[in-house]
């Protein structure tokens, strides 16, 4: 490891390192704008200029790999007089749109300037000017800002896997532009917009919205996908204004998905604020709590236990699946079931988890994916395997459809029967797995939701057992959820109790008229033609499929709107934070089954969340540990079943709308028109 003095401070990194890694190290700060930790180093700028003893003329220390025994001053006057300088061009061409630009109060470029520049200029030319370019739905672009970085031009090569950001022409005429003007057609393309150091990608959004200076920024979770993503979320009043990545090295690192960012204007659209009920004339009309109450409590009274049925839905709060159990357990119910989809997953956890956990991507060597397309189903943890593969060229093989993954992937066909071919060992694909140290092997919701999803389980585990996926130091079996829910609901053993029916079973009985009452806390995502005799109660927050079909609706609290335990894909307790207060007379969910409880004289036994959570974490004790992951014992899990030959598929196609937030969200649904091609609407749009 070498050693280094800084500005008279000896300090020792790891090798590798750059001089500006040591000068960091020392606790100097060094300014730049082309570097960043994530990406290649560019070496564009040279704001980061340091002297170095010996040599001629300052160094980029961004680029200059450290040595034993240099010395480096970062506080001589040349250094001083280099960075002024080197301001002073990048304020050249620069506009003077500091009032109107978005990037203001946020932007490295004013801060350096007021730190490393100097009080004037001596340019008295015109200044150039460049066209605006095309990037899609969601990055506005204003290109007389751009000062060439190329940190978004690095971002969309290596860690987006879209080669569609480039630089044509040379000198002054420089410009960076996607090619052919066209949407930038990336899942995270909006993570531009946060490496910018300047004004030149700001959000098309959030354009002249607000200040950040105006805005209450509260820390949570985001619930767009099952990674549990670490993010900001910045609001003004009762209304979320955008959200931000926050910096998680075992979660997101600093990344998010363009879903998770925007689909947040889906929070303010369709909304449900009171409660509504189905008169006699077939349509939903505005009713009082009170009256809710009465309602819902003559209802429960009159169904009888077994024909009551509960299916929870893909972004509700452990909390909330903790009162509806414990309510449904007071009422004598055993049909739960937090599986909309009907994936035949639960019992050992280990059956159930992303178990080498997401940070563990890192380690595989080779991957085995089975019925998933992790780029629109996890595009942050996608951006982690391309990031292996692009190291260490892991020998990547997909069971299921072909798609462009952003990494060189060997698709071995839609045939359930590979998998038998994969357990005997004849397929050739199973002498890579057999010569690798750390395989992995992703199953998703593409496989596990289908009929003999079990079965499809079952194998996957044969697998991992013959291949050596899973052993004393490492576990490389993991399944990839895509509903925020669904760990925590399996976690809480919100699934049928002895005797009780799933969804499909209560689809059965509800034809058959032997369902009295489902109940939906934020379901949507389900087949509702079986229900249609059935009392139908629906808790959520949004008019979407659910609230259509029901015959009561009592109005919730999205995720930005309550304080909240998520269970991520690997078994990751995480705390959400209330960023903004529920609309009218929306409640948060745990409170309303608190309330009907109360109606129908079945105490749930808490009437605070303290008290909540406190009950829950003395019957599932991991919930108290939060953001910790505690191994899952391997054990036997999934079926034996012969497997059928229909081929194996994914969850979804579509990215951009998964949910009834992002269904409600209008620029959701411009993303959708520039995916499908439609330039046309997307250049109207601007």
């Amino acid at each position: 490891m070498p050693k280094l003095t800084v500005n008279d401070v000896e300090v020792e990194v790891e090798d590798g390192s750059t001089v500006l890694h040591a000068c960091e190290s020392a606790g100097v700060e060094i300014p730049r704008f082309c570097y960043h930790d994530r990406l290649s180093i560019a070496g564009n700028c040279r704001m980061c200029l340091v002297d170095m003893e010996r040599a001629p003329k300052p160094i980029a220390s961004c680029a200059m790999p450290a040595g034993d025994g240099m010395v480096i001053r970062t506080d001589t006057d040349r250094v001083k007089k280099a960075r002024e300088g080197v301001m002073e061009f990048l304020l050249i061409n620069h506009p003077l749109d500091c009032p109107i630009c978005d990037q203001g109060g946020e932007c490295d470029l004013q801060d350096q300037a007021m730190g490393y520049g100097l009080d004037g200029s001596r340019f008295s030319e015109n200044k150039r000017a460049v066209d605006n370019k095309h990037m899609g739905p969601l990055i506005s672009t204003v290109m007389t800002r751009c000062i060439h970085c190329t940190r978004c031009v690095r971002f969309a090569t290596e860690v987006a896997g879209v080669p569609e950001l480039g630089a044509i022409g040379r000198g002054e005429s420089m410009e960076i532009t996607t090619y052919l003007e066209k949407t930038l057609a990336s899942e995270l393309s909006a993570n531009v917009i946060d490496l910018c150091p300047v004004g030149a990608l700001t959000s098309r959004p959030y354009a002249f919205a607000a200040r950040p200076w105006e805005l209450n920024k509260v820390e949570t979770i985001d619930v767009m996908d099952a990674l549990g993503s670490n993010i900001r979320v910045d609001a003004r009043g009762a209304q979320v204004m955008r959200v931000l990545p926050r910096l998680n090295e075992d979660i997101n690192e600093e990344w998010i998905s363009d879903k998770t960012r925007y689909a947040i204007d889906g929070l303010r659209r369709q909304r449900l604020d009171k409660p509504y009920a189905r008169g006699r004339d077939g349509r939903l009309h505005p009713v009082s709590w009170d009256e809710a109450l009465k309602s819902i409590a003559t209802a429960l009274r009159k169904a009888k236990p077994n024909a009551i049925g509960a299916i929870a839905g893909n972004q509700a709060d452990a909390e909330s699946l903790y009162a509806l159990k414990s309510l449904m357990t007071r009422l004598g119910s055993p049909n739960l079931d937090c599986r909309q989809d009907g994936a035949k997953i639960g019992g050992n956890r280990a059956g159930y988890l992303f178990n080498s956990t997401i940070a563990g991507i890192d380690d595989a060597d080779v991957l085995l994916i089975i019925g998933s397309n992790p780029r629109i189903e996890a595009a942050v943890l996608n951006a982690r395997i391309r990031r292996n593969w692009l190291s260490s060229r892991m020998p990547v093989a997909v069971v299921g459809p072909k798609v462009d993954l952003t990494y060189d992937a060997d698709f071995l066909g839609q045939d359930p029967a590979i998998l038998d071919a994969l357990v005997d060992g004849s397929h050739k694909f199973a002498a890579k797995l057999k010569k690798a140290k750390r395989p992995m092997i992703i199953i998703g919701m593409g496989a596990l939701a289908r009929a003999d999803g079990a079965a499809m389980l079952g194998k996957a585990r044969q697998i991992a057992e013959s291949y050596g996926v899973v052993t004393k130091e490492w576990n490389g079996f993991n399944i990839l959820h895509n509903a925020a829910a669904r760990v925590g609901g399996l976690d809480l053993g919100f699934v049928p109790a002895r005797g009780g029916m799933d969804i499909a079973a209560m689809g059965k009985a509800a034809k058959a008229g032997k369902l009295d009452l489902l109940w939906l806390l934020g379901a949507d995502e389900i087949d509702f033609e079986p229900f249609t005799s059935s009392f139908v109660v629906y808790q959520g927050h949004h008019g979407d499929a659910g609230a259509h079909h029901a015959d009561l609706v009592l109005p919730g609290a999205a995720y930005t709107e309550k304080d909240g335990i998520y269970v991520n894909t690997e078994g990751r307790v995480q705390y959400a934070t209330r960023a903004a207060f529920p609309p009218g007379d929306a409640r948060e969910d745990w409170t309303i089954i608190r309330a009907v409880s109360g109606a129908v004289g079945k105490s749930i036994g808490f009437d605070t969340l303290a008290e909540l959570r406190e009950a829950l974490c003395a019957d599932h004790p991991h919930f108290a540990d939060a953001d910790e992951i505690a191994p899952a014992k391997w054990a036997s899990f999934g079926g034996r079943a012969k497997l059928s030959a229909e081929p194996v598929g994914q969850a979804f196609d579509n990215f951009y709308m998964t949910c009834a937030i992002s269904r409600a969200s209008e620029t959701m649904a411009e993303c959708v028109r520039a995916s499908s091609g439609d330039h046309g609407a997307a250049v109207a749009a601007e």
